[in-house]
């Protein structure tokens, strides 16, 4: 669900971009008044979470990837805005340092991912909640996967209006070349099955456990991060090779030299759109999550262990210039 660098013009990245800054400007506002210094650096393990659940990817027939996010995992734990704070700084992270989705569709990767994702499925989870109270996991499996749902159609929407509005004169796409009719069902296909099952597993999987080892954290308690959670991390970095299993692309994700080659739904495009090739891009320090001199999945477990650790670190480094208080109200997470 990545966009990548130039598969969406200049002009859809700067709408999208404008939208998210009054709902960054929120969600720093919620934050800093609702959530008190002993428990900001959870945000960042918050970020870590989403962050590994997006290198863990899983095939879908037919050649292309997608996998979890953990956007509503984080709302139900920290409240929306908690979430959108925490899930912007992971995709940064991964769009700065490992190339994964584009810095110029940064703007639109936040929207679908940080912003739709968690406040839609958090919506979605509390209202089953309150049809069934008594089953907590049930209610965050299916916000979760309303939640990467809706993101998915965004995203799809955001692919398939480019070749309308976005042509050379001979008819030739500039950006994304797919239209609505194919962006939509190749988006939803995978998301409305294992994609989206994998975001309910994870969901709920993480959940269930955070509820046994850590429920103060649950429970939205002024807690710090205890071993249970850092062992969590732990796992999930050592997991993460498992993301290499799943061979192929995610859908929209091909890069300027193999989209000609690409059949989606029928014959190749044929053509390379000329803004994806043309377009500007900036170089990755670890591109695809790769270590230069080591082997692949030795460099998938470093590169999720150097993503996790930056995560950590940026909101213990943010807790520290933050004034402690006594007067704050629990945020409302829903779990």
């Amino acid at each position: 669900m990545h966009i990548p660098e130039n598969y969406l013009s200049p002009q859809t990245c700067a709408v999208l971009g404008a939208a998210m800054v009054p709902v960054w400007y929120l969600a720093v506002r919620k934050v800093k008044e609702e959530v008190p210094r002993e428990r900001l650096p959870l945000l960042g393990v918050g970020a870590a979470f989403s962050f590994l659940a997006m290198m863990l990817n899983v095939p879908l027939p037919g050649g292309t990837t997608g996998h979890a996010v953990g956007g509503v995992l984080l709302a139900l734990l920290f409240g929306p805005f908690g979430a959108c704070l925490s899930v912007s700084t992971a995709l940064f992270v991964q769009a700065l340092f490992f190339g994964d989705g584009g810095i110029l569709a940064f703007g639109a990767n936040c929207f679908n991912m940080a912003f739709v994702l968690p406040f839609s499925g958090w919506a979605a989870a509390r209202a089953v909640r309150r049809v069934l109270p008594a089953h907590p996991l049930v209610a965050a499996g299916i916000g979760g996967y309303v939640g990467i749902n809706l993101a998915a159609l965004l995203a799809a929407i955001e692919f398939g209006v480019q070749p309308l509005l976005f042509h050379d004169a001979a008819g030739q796409a500039l950006y994304c070349p797919y239209p609505l009719s194919i962006s939509i069902p190749a988006m939803m296909a995978g998301h409305l099955t294992l994609f989206g099952l994998a975001e309910v597993v994870f969901t709920t999987g993480v959940l269930a456990y955070l509820r046994q080892a850590a429920p103060e954290l649950v429970a939205g308690a002024h807690a710090r991060a205890s071993r249970a959670v850092y062992g969590l991390l732990a796992l999930l970095i050592a997991a993460t090779p498992l993301g290499l299993l799943a061979t192929g692309t995610a859908w929209g994700e091909w890069g300027a030299d193999e989209i000609a080659e690409t059949a989606d739904f029928g014959a190749p495009l044929g053509y390379t759109p000329a803004g994806l090739a043309e377009g500007w891009s900036l170089p990755a320090l670890l591109p695809d999550y790769t270590a230069p001199g080591v082997p692949e999945a030795l460099g998938y477990v470093l590169c999720a262990l150097f993503g996790t650790a930056l995560l950590v670190i940026f909101f213990k480094v943010l807790a520290s210039f933050k004034k402690p208080h006594t007067d704050y109200g629990t945020p409302s997470t829903g779990c």
